[in-house]
């Protein structure tokens, strides 16, 4: 016999006459009912076998109580971690914590750790949901480590910073180092144009995050996602710099401050000199407002502050780390080339599209092969300042 904790409650009769469960396990309908063992109860005509008396009763309520352990199972499961997740790879399960934009698993100290070379030394790209997008830019950045003489390696410590929650989920489907860098209360998702308010806010955002991994003891490569990675820039940078950078133009002096240089492309070691330098790089942003990193840096590379804290700055070869700005006409000796000198999200996708295929037929065995094989971009890029374009559509 089933005993219920609270013999007084009992479940309603069905409006067509049908039997109703108490919670004590008796059965009763318009005609009878029957108690826990199956006896007639006083006062009402005898029981019809339809009714089901206390086995049927029984059975709901092992039913009810199946359900409801399920149902909690089920709850706790959720919460819980994978016990499997020792045996897993990284990639196997990111999906189910992209919601974990706030807890441990973004947590930057373990991101930068799982990245790190053997140096500690990282690389880094930021990236918003205009390039996230399938077949948008930053398919086409992972696409030229991929198919890079020697770089496919260095995905292993490619950290993709992300400015929103949308490139954040898209990141983690594609790559196992991923850090959400969110602003509250600024949506960087969208395609920002050059130099608007967003834009600005996106690319000082991006120099106080670089001083936060300097700070941690971390030295960094930091590529923009429109750069194609062709071969492994180690060996072209120089020993004896803290700071190096990329020109959009290259006089030939690599000391020379008085190239142009690029933010798109640095290579950064950490060390009390670098990180004085990025504080005041991105303090001086005070003092030309409305400027982008780029332009203040263009300010600044000539202040005696730089000499006073001994900054070694050194700026890099277009012959090696090329864009449209001033191609690496030799694709035997480019390491990277960057969509530079180009405005409009469709643009740069076309011609970075164009460059990889450029880069598949130069890598191709063939004995006929054409040695001084050159490049066929920029095409949309160019003067692509002087033309209208359209923002890319998100995708909901």
């Amino acid at each position: 016999m089933v005993e219920s904790p609270n013999p007084s409650s009992t479940a309603s009769k069905g409006s067509d006459g049908s039997s109703a469960i108490s919670i004590d396990g008796t059965v009763k309908s318009h005609h009878g009912s029957c108690d826990g063992d199956g006896k007639q109860a006083s006062g009402f005509a005898p029981a019809t076998p339809s009714s089901g008396c206390g086995s049927f009763a029984l059975r709901n309520l092992r039913i009810v109580l199946l359900f409801a352990g399920l149902g909690v199972s089920c709850l706790l499961l959720y919460g819980s971690a994978n016990p499997l997740a020792a045996f897993l790879p990284s990639s196997f399960y990111p999906a189910r914590t992209a919601s974990k934009v706030n807890g441990t698993f973004n947590n930057l100290d373990r991101v930068l750790k799982e990245a790190s070379m053997e140096d500690k030394t990282v690389i880094l790209t930021t990236l918003n949901d205009a390039w996230a997008e399938p077949g948008s830019i930053f398919d086409v950045f992972l696409e030229s480590f991929k198919r890079g003489n020697g770089t496919r390696e260095l995905l292993d410590h490619l950290v993709i910073v992300a400015l929103d929650h949308k490139a954040y989920v898209r990141c983690l489907k594609l790559h196992p180092h991923c850090y959400a860098l969110l602003t509250q209360g600024t949506d960087f998702s969208g395609e920002a144009d050059f130099m608007s308010v967003d834009y600005l806010q996106m690319m000082w955002r991006r120099i106080d995050f670089l001083r936060e991994v300097l700070e941690k003891g971390y030295s960094l490569i930091f590529t923009d996602t429109d750069i194609m990675w062709l071969r492994d820039p180690f060996p072209r940078f120089y020993t004896d710099a803290d700071f190096q950078i990329a020109c959009d133009y290259f006089g030939g002096n690599p000391s020379d401050r008085n190239n142009a240089p690029n933010g798109g492309f640095t290579y950064v070691k950490s060390n009390n000199r670098t990180v004085e330098f990025y504080k005041f790089w991105y303090r001086s942003r005070e003092q030309y407002p409305g400027k982008h990193d780029q332009d203040v840096l263009n300010e600044i590379k000539m202040d005696p502050f730089l000499d006073e804290i001994g900054l070694r700055m050194k700026f890099l070869d277009t012959a090696y780390f090329g864009g449209f700005c001033q191609a690496s006409r030799d694709l035997n000796l480019v390491c990277t080339m960057h969509a530079n000198c180009c405005v409009g999200l469709d643009n740069k996708i076309h011609d970075l599209k164009i460059l990889l295929d450029d880069w598949r037929q130069y890598m191709k065995p063939l004995p006929n092969a054409n040695p001084s094989l050159s490049w066929s971009v920029p095409q949309d890029c160019k003067g692509s300042f002087n033309k209208p374009h359209h923002h890319h559509k998100q995708q909901d």
